[in-house]
């Protein structure tokens, strides 16, 4: 009986500090000064553009969940800046690997407040990837003015 108490007893606070939890990354997923070490270049995930999103609506409201959880870059990276052209930057962030989800939120945390009159260019159009303008780890936003109107089916 004493065996089993001995084994089981849940941590205690001492334990909780020693073990941080460890900032490394999960396998396969890239940090930017990996990405240069390696001289990789990103692929950015292509279903950004057809989203039409605009940028101080919630991400919630889009209607494609899978597309969410997609990876924003080839390979994964766990830090993404995203500068807009007016020189504005923010970070997406995810040990895992950042998603559409991850970058949108980190747009819309910087524009929720924003009125729609506000924003020249209200709508993301995607994201760009030029690591001589930009630097690794770091994507430009691209947006325009009016959201593309929706394809309609050929008959």
């Amino acid at each position: 009986m004493a065996d089993t108490e001995t084994t089981s007893s849940p941590p205690t606070a001492a334990d909780a500090k020693h073990k941080k939890a460890s900032s490394a990354a999960v396998a396969g997923v890239y940090s930017p000064a990996d990405l240069e070490s390696e001289g990789k270049s990103l692929e950015v995930a292509k279903e950004v553009q057809r989203l039409n999103w605009k940028i101080n609506t919630s991400p919630a409201t889009l209607q494609e969940p899978e597309v969410m959880k997609k990876s924003a870059t080839t390979p994964p990276m766990s830090k993404l800046d995203l500068r807009f052209p007016m020189g504005l930057t923010v970070t997406a962030r995810n040990k895992k690997g950042v998603t559409i989800k991850d970058c949108l939120d980190a747009i819309w945390k910087q524009f929720r407040k924003k009125a729609d009159d506000e924003l020249d260019q209200p709508i993301l159009a995607g994201f760009v990837f030029d690591k001589e303008d930009y630097g690794y780890g770091t994507l430009g936003v691209v947006c325009k003015k009016e959201a593309d109107a929706p394809s309609k089916k050929k008959k």
